[in-house]
């Protein structure tokens, strides 16, 4: 295979892959953040102290952490038809990857939290800071810098599920990889497509880290 034959199929491949990765970033980052927060907030001795609600909520996530994702995508066919109306394309995909990756960036959240010096939490409530204020003036901006860390890998893990979902249908890189490259023998196709995922996570990667250096600056300078 050509270059000028690869490039279409790499160029829609890259495409497709930045698509199910990005909604399902925000998606996991909507549905994420909340779950890590009541973890914390429902544990013993937090805000809003509650045994039920923290171990069903744990089980919840300790479950969708424990499935892996090529049980979860084809466990959820029926679901992501419902959603989107297919089980096939990077859009039915977002569904899958974004369910898949919830429950991990939660527990990143948790554990970012969690990291947040106690004595802050008791000095806003001290001056009479209720939940909403010690959630959002001091939980989150305190542990920016380790939830932006999160992010960054929740998003490597999401090219790495959408790479899988690609070899089932799914579209981006790991559909080109599978369908072009293995399927077809071209085995130095198959290599540039692996080439281009881990350039992409690398770009990935170095955009995080710069993002928690600015933040660990600021801070400094504040």
């Amino acid at each position: 295979m050509t270059w000028s034959e690869m490039q279409p199929l790499l160029s829609q491949g890259i495409i497709d892959t930045l698509y199910m990765v990005l909604w399902a970033t925000i998606v996991s980052v909507l549905g994420g953040l909340p779950l890590g927060l009541l973890l914390v907030l429902t544990d013993k001795g937090g805000l809003l102290q509650n045994a039920v609600v923290n171990k069903v909520v744990g089980v919840i996530v300790n479950i969708g952490r424990s499935l892996p994702f090529i049980v979860l995508l084809i466990a959820l066919i029926p679901f992501t038809t419902l959603v989107v109306g297919t089980f096939i394309g990077p859009s039915a995909m977002v569904v899958p990857l974004a369910i898949g990756a919830i429950p991990f960036f939660a527990r990143l959240v948790e554990t970012a939290v969690r990291e947040v010096d106690h004595g802050l939490v008791e000095a806003a409530q001290a001056m009479g800071g209720g939940v909403p204020t010690v959630v959002f003036k001091v939980l989150l901006p305190q542990a920016l810098p380790t939830l932006i860390s999160a992010v960054t890998t929740t998003v490597i893990v999401l090219v790495g599920y959408s790479a899988m979902a690609g070899a089932v249908g799914g579209g981006g890189l790991g559909s080109v990889a599978v369908n072009y490259g293995y399927n077809r023998f071209e085995t130095n196709f198959m290599l540039i497509t692996v080439a281009v995922l881990i350039v992409l996570v690398t770009v990935v990667q170095l955009i995080g880290d710069g993002a928690v250096r600015l933040l660990a600056r600021r801070g400094r300078t504040s």
